[in-house]
């Protein structure tokens, strides 16, 4: 019985060693000497998909994603550990109580940033193909002009960003930003 209670205790031990560690986000989540770190710059909340109303004086760009390298020990040194980010994925969870999306992407993006540097670039919020498809093509006046789900004549959303890297001596990083954003079909222009 004594072999039995050892036996279960020592169980015990290592199943919550094992659940700390796991919880470590050092271990888990990112065991680079740099974080690289996201955020953006928006340019526009609102965006008529119909090109026929759009002013065409408006700014098409919705904003600039802005990266930046930071040392998380300062006795790390090294061009090793330099970032070169290779691909962006955006997602999308809707804000205004719908729950249609349009399908995620991944695109390639190659930028080289150093420690202590920054790095910008645009970015592909929708794919041209998916405003032509749910939940974007209800908004459309021969479809109704209104989302189906929120009988609203505009979908709002918020678009998540993630971008991938990885050090050059291998170790992966990552980061996102998110953003709202407002789509509407005729709604003249875009602000």
């Amino acid at each position: 019985m004594n072999i039995m209670k050892n036996r279960l205790t020592l169980a015990a031990v290592a199943l919550a060693s094992l659940a700390v560690l796991s919880c470590s986000t050092e271990l888990t989540n990112n065991a680079a000497p740099v974080e690289l770190v996201v955020t953006n710059n928006q340019n526009l909340t609102l965006l008529d998909i119909d090109p026929a109303t759009t002013d065409p004086d408006c700014d098409e760009e919705v904003g600039t994603i802005n990266m930046q390298v930071i040392r998380k020990n300062e006795n790390a040194t090294g061009d090793f550990l330099q970032v070169r980010v290779q691909r962006y994925r955006v997602s999308y969870r809707r804000t205004d109580g719908g729950t249609i999306v349009p399908p995620s992407f991944v695109r390639s993006l190659d930028t080289l940033i150093g420690v202590g540097s920054s790095g910008t670039s645009n970015f592909t919020v929708v794919e041209a193909d998916a405003l032509t498809q749910a939940p974007f093509a209800a908004l459309r006046p021969q479809n109704g002009g209104r989302d189906a789900e929120t009988l609203r004549p505009f979908v709002r959303m918020e678009v998540i960003l993630e971008v991938f890297g990885e050090t050059l001596a291998g170790d992966n990083v990552s980061d996102s930003t998110a953003f709202p954003l407002e789509f509407c079909f005729g709604c003249g222009g875009c602000d």
